[in-house]
């Protein structure tokens, strides 16, 4: 199983991305703006069993691939390696004004449009699989590892999203206006991502 400092790495690296504001994110605080607080948490709640489902289906892949060929599962890290550094300096690169929140019509439908939502999100999916599988032992029980790694992943997201729900009104105003906090945005969730994609590649 995963020793203390892969942990560590990996807990730190997957707060940082949760509580820095993304499209999830964006989205909870449009439904909470839009339909209130019950239609908010009903989106988190969404969205976090989509991730659940996100997953499991990429534990199970992850662990196919494992039981094949261990250059097969070296071959998907180092994929993720470059698929995190890409991602990294897209954010980092990235230009452009805010824009309103994706603001939908009000829907009795908040947890089954959450769950839609992230769980045909291919971005998500691909996230999940190349930020994982970076800190799974592959000595170990892969599904097992990747099923903890994820659910934890997501449960952190969720309880951003949660207080994102508490502080709608106020958090709204800032995100609509600040491009201080954009800037602050990018430079926070890109730079975790070519950290951790330059961490795993040079770790033995």
């Amino acid at each position: 199983m995963l020793d203390l400092t892969t942990f560590g790495v990996f807990f730190a690296a997957a707060f940082v991305l949760a509580i820095v504001p993304g499209p999830g994110t964006l989205y909870v605080l449009a439904r909470t703006v839009r339909g209130g607080r019950r239609e908010g948490l009903l989106s988190t709640l969404g969205t976090a069993l989509a991730g659940m489902l996100h997953t499991l289906a990429a534990a199970l892949g992850i662990s196919a691939v494992l039981a094949t060929s261990a250059v097969a599962f070296s071959l998907v890290k180092w994929a993720g390696v470059l698929y995190l550094i890409y991602l990294g300096l897209r954010t980092l690169f990235e230009r452009g004004e805010a824009q309103d929140l994706p603001l939908g019509p009000v829907s009795r439908g908040a947890l089954r449009q959450g769950v839609l939502t992230e769980a045909l999100n291919p971005k998500t999916a691909l996230f999940f699989l190349a930020f994982i599988p970076q800190f799974i032992d592959p000595n170990g029980n892969a599904f097992a590892q990747f099923v903890l790694l994820g659910f934890i992943t997501t449960f952190l997201t969720s309880g951003a999203d949660l207080l994102v729900v508490l502080a709608a009104g106020p958090l709204s105003r800032v995100l609509r206006r600040s491009q201080r906090l954009q800037r602050v945005q990018r430079v926070a969730s890109g730079g975790t991502l070519v950290g951790l994609g330059v961490f795993v590649a040079v770790r033995e």
